[in-house]
């Protein structure tokens, strides 16, 4: 994880961070990568579980103003800090935290991803292997979704 990244806050108080990174050979601005990663057919399905088991329902609309920075509350999770290039989003039981970082590259741009769990408990040790392997799902279909350049759509009229 770079030493610049949000998520560093989290280690630095003791709780557990993992971080994940792939390329993606164009530029790809911070907006643009957290729209794509929220609204990928893999985040839409744990969007689907999060609201019939914790009631907190979202929208591709929703993932996409909080990328422009219009929205500071998604699904489950609220906004715990935000830079140009990096989103830190906190779990409504403020237990989690997701992080999600652009940063430019010379032969296009790096994505990174990764979680922060401010107490491991011996219930997020038994699913540590999961979480690993659904971290890398999770990017992975990001990085395919900007790999065929899905624009990020315009602001929806605002009702007066």
């Amino acid at each position: 994880m770079p030493a610049h990244a949000l998520l560093q806050e989290v280690a630095r108080n003791g709780g557990y961070t993992d971080c994940y990174l792939t390329a993606v050979p164009r530029a790809v601005s911070h907006a643009e990568f957290v729209a794509a990663f929220y609204t990928t057919w893999l985040f839409r399905l744990e969007r689907f579980i999060l609201a019939q088991l914790v009631g907190k329902p979202s929208t591709d609309d929703e993932a996409h103003e909080l990328a422009r920075g219009e929205r500071e509350r998604f699904a489950a999770w609220s906004l715990d800090a935000r830079s140009p290039d990096q989103l830190v989003m906190l779990d409504f039981q403020s237990r989690t935290c997701s992080w999600l970082m652009v940063e430019p590259a010379a032969t296009g741009t790096t994505l990174y991803f990764g979680t922060g769990i401010l107490r491991l408990t011996g219930g997020f040790r038994a699913l540590l292997l999961f979480h690993r392997l659904y971290s890398r799902a999770l990017l992975a279909t990001a990085r395919s979704r900007l790999n065929r350049r899905a624009p990020l759509p315009a602001p929806s009229p605002r009702k007066s």
